[in-house]
Order: C-alpha cells, then sequence, then structure tokens
C-alpha cells in the first residue's frame, strides 16, 4: 500500500482487502535462529520479528539514511508486514480471527544522524490499517539500530489479539 491507496470498505474481510491491494500472502517466513515465529498465550499472539524478505528468501539490506531511501525502506517495512500477517494466518488458520493489532515494535538500520524511524515503519502500519481496517490501528514503536540481522534494513514484531 501506498499512502494514497484507500482501505476496502469497513464490511470486507481480510482477505478482501488483501485481494483488493493485489496481495498474495506468501509461506510464512522460517525462523533464522533458535526461536519460533509466533506463541500464542491467551487471547494474544506474539510475533516473533520478521524482515523484508522476499517469497524466494532474498532479503533487503542496507543501512537506511546511507544507501537505502526513506521511500525505499517504507516499502521494505510493508513487506515485513506482509511477512507479518503471513504469520498470522499460520498461527490462527483464518484471519478473521484477527481481533485487533494490538501492538508494533519497529526497527530500523539506520545511520546514527538518521530520524525519520516513523515513516519508514508506516510502511508496516498503513498495511495493518488497510488490511484489517479500524481493528488495524495499533500502539508502536519506531527506533534506529546500528545493526539488524543479515544487515536487513527492518525488522518489526507485532502483538495481536484474536478470538
Amino acid at each position: 500500500m501506498t499512502r494514497t491507496e484507500r482501505a476496502a470498505p469497513a464490511s470486507a474481510s481480510p482477505y478482501d482487502r488483501l485481494s483488493a491491494l493485489g496481495i498474495v500472502l506468501p509461506a510464512a517466513p522460517p525462523p533464522i535462529a533458535n526461536f519460533v515465529t509466533h506463541v500464542a498465550e491467551g487471547k494474544l499472539l506474539f510475533l516473533s520479528g520478521q524482515g523484508p524478505s522476499e517469497p524466494d528468501g532474498r532479503l533487503h539490506k542496507g543501512k537506511v539514511g546511507a544507501d537505502v531511501s526513506v521511500e525505499t525502506a517504507y516499502a521494505h517495512a510493508r513487506l515485513t508486514g506482509i511477512n507479518l500477517i503471513a504469520v498470522m494466518e499460520t498461527a490462527l488458520g483464518d484471519l478473521s480471527r484477527v481481533r485487533r493489532i494490538v501492538k508494533l515494535l519497529g526497527m530500523v538500520n539506520a545511520t546514527p544522524d538518521f530520524t525519520d524511524h516513523p515513516a519508514v515503519i508506516d510502511g508496516c502500519s498503513d498495511l495493518m490499517r488497510a488490511v484489517f481496517g479500524q481493528d488495524g490501528m495499533h500502539a508502536r514503536s519506531a527506533v534506529g539500530f546500528g545493526s539488524l540481522p543479515n544487515q536487513i534494513t527492518v525488522e518489526i514484531e507485532a502483538i495481536v489479539a484474536f478470538d
């Protein structure tokens, strides 16, 4: 989604909204180390950090503020959001079970003087709003890091309430 795209009607399902956005969910990316992609506790789903991984496994790498622009990193955060949604679907079996996106933590692989972290992580936030409507509105942190695993541009984790 770009900042100019409009969300589908409130009555649309997450699958209808994904389709309207032209998004086909990939398989959920596997963990890169000794952890699981998600843990359900009660009616909360905790999603491990995902990165900008293409369906073929190719990672988007670089330092935002140096060799990666805010616009490119926004697209990487959007792709990361797609991967988070793929994990949600794997965990819940049906995206209609998502009651609310509660919180996102967005990490940006940025230069020390970079200050536009929120604009980068908006790529994921805008996607969650477009796919889940009002239930996609969430609390969020967007912070900069000196490096991220495999030098990926962004990593985002989520907490999701479900039925």
